[in-house]
């Protein structure tokens, strides 16, 4: 895998705000589908990406602990909007808003997961998300073990959200 072994450029990647990035995954989030966008902005061909798992984008500076909340929302069957930086194939990044949600058979089984990504807003990520996210990986890296530092960094984002008197979706909005 490209993305596993490429060092981190420092290169911000764009996609225009008219575009969409979309994949689905099975239920275990596999991937399934990822549309021309997808692939051109991550840099991997289609052979690469279906049948992996959707981790595969996986930046260091996403928290994990977001990545913990919104697999427990789409798990339990509820949509989450989220920002996400990915790392693409060459080790490049690129922001996204992203809308995932369950995809369910006719008995209301969750079957997979479908995620939309649009452009975000620049100002949003450098005020809010940027210094966020680098304070939520700070505090799981400096844990004495992934567990720990997963459920510190958790801990801080509900804290942070109960101060503001806000939800996790209120809060994504508010900004």
């Amino acid at each position: 895998m490209k993305a596993a072994t490429a060092s981190l450029t420092g290169v911000e990647r764009h996609f225009d705000k008219d575009e969409v990035i979309v994949s689905k995954t099975n239920a275990k989030g596999i991937l399934t589908y990822a549309n021309r966008a997808f692939l051109r902005v991550s840099g991997f061909t289609e052979a690469e990406v279906i049948g992996k798992p959707h981790n595969i984008l996986r930046h260091p500076a996403m928290p994990r602990s977001i990545f913990k909340l919104m697999w427990e929302t789409i798990q339990a069957g509820r949509e989450i909007f989220a920002y996400v930086i990915n790392r693409s194939s060459n080790g490049d990044h690129y922001w996204v808003f992203a809308h995932v949600t369950p995809s369910f058979d006719a008995e209301r089984r969750i079957v997979g997961f479908h995620s939309n990504r649009r452009v975000p807003e620049r100002a949003v990520l450098d005020a809010q998300i940027i210094p966020l996210y680098a304070e939520l990986v700070g505090l799981e890296r400096r844990a004495a073990d992934p567990r720990s530092g997963l459920e510190s960094a958790s801990q801080h984002l509900q804290d942070m959200l109960r101060t503001k008197g806000l939800g996790y979706d209120q809060f994504i909005f508010s900004l």
